[in-house]
């Protein structure tokens, strides 16, 4: 599943959710690539000084931690505790739950007081987004449950993506895609070779060609397939990768606004997005191509609410502002 929460950690690790970019690599704007190769004999990494051996973003006031035994919990703005360390794996918070895995490798759901509202009983799950979230079933099927834990939509699909703007991508026995709606009504049929999800209004999917162009909600082909990669479009950009392997972004006509010059760029978010430049290092740009922060970081994410984690050469991930001040 190409958003399922366990899929995006181990990537990750590896996020959302939140992500990092890593250069000459697609990158997607909510899915984070691997990591890059490092250097056959890399610097000596030095010691991070957090307590914790991992702390995601802040997501509707919690982040998720990684103790000293490899558990799971949750820490308000603080740093106190909210949710004990005591789960195998759990991610952000998203309409008032979060993803657990217990120690039996299921997953279930959680509130911000850490109690169990939807028991651990799926192979895997993906966070609540517009009511419904993802889970996969023991024959390896995907579906979407409610926030009481009913299954709405049967697990029958061989994958299935988080549902944005009314609909969520589905991948059928022939591994096709299409669209279904809250109802689990085929709205798009299963035909293309990959989508992404709705945004904006557009969804990027690879045609038959191999490329990557742009449907409306109705299915209808309003940006032609013939990009090497794609991404959803946000704050009114999308970027997509050319036959040389650079990257740059279209607006919602098509029309490429920004070159593609850039090994590798993330979706914009708050008026900038991470680009890697010719260094191979991330900075960030703004809308008309001007690096504002310079290309200095081996890893980069989107900004969110005015801060965005970055990391450098030795491995330690920082946060900084859009001055580029290192603020934690």
């Amino acid at each position: 599943m190409k958003q399922i929460i366990s899929i995006i950690f181990a990537a990750l690790v590896l996020s959302l959710v939140p992500v990092p970019y890593a250069c000459a690599q697609t990158v997607d704007n909510l899915r984070p690539p691997t990591k890059p190769v490092k250097p056959t004999t890399p610097p000596k990494k030095k010691p991070l000084k957090k307590k914790w051996q991992k702390q995601e973003d802040f997501y509707e006031g919690l982040a998720s931690v990684e103790d000293a035994n490899g558990m799971y919990g949750f820490i308000d703005k603080t740093g106190k505790v909210v949710v004990p360390c005591q789960w195998k794996w759990a991610w952000r918070f998203s309409e008032g739950f979060a993803v657990v895995k217990d120690a039996n490798g299921m997953y279930g759901f959680i509130d911000k007081a850490g109690k169990v509202v939807i028991p651990c009983q799926w192979k895997n799950a993906g966070s609540f987004q517009e009511g419904l979230a993802e889970v996969k079933d023991a024959n390896g099927r995907y579906g979407f449950i409610d926030k009481t834990g009913k299954v709405v939509i049967p697990c029958q699909w061989q994958d299935t993506g988080w549902f944005y703007e009314g609909l969520a991508s589905v991948k059928d026995a022939n591994g096709r895609y299409g669209f279904i709606d809250k109802t689990g009504k085929m709205v798009i049929p299963c035909q293309w070779k990959d989508t992404r999800w709705f945004s904006e209004g557009l969804a990027p999917v690879c045609g038959a060609n191999g490329k990557y162009g742009y449907i409306d909600k109705t299915g209808k082909v309003v940006l032609p397939c013939q990009w090497d990669d794609s991404g959803a479009f946000f704050e009114g950009l999308a970027y997509v990768k050319d036959g040389n392997g650079m990257h740059g972004f279209i607006d919602k006509t098509g029309k490429v606004v920004l070159p593609c010059q850039w090994k590798s760029v993330g979706r914009f978010s708050e008026g900038l997005a991470p680009a890697c430049g010719a260094n191979g290092k991330y900075g960030y740009i703004d809308k008309t191509g001007k690096v504002v922060l310079p290309y200095k970081w081996e890893w980069a994410y989107p900004f969110y609410e005015g801060q965005a984690e970055v990391e450098d050469s030795y491995g330690n991930k920082y946060k900084i502002n859009k001055a580029g001040k290192i603020v934690e």
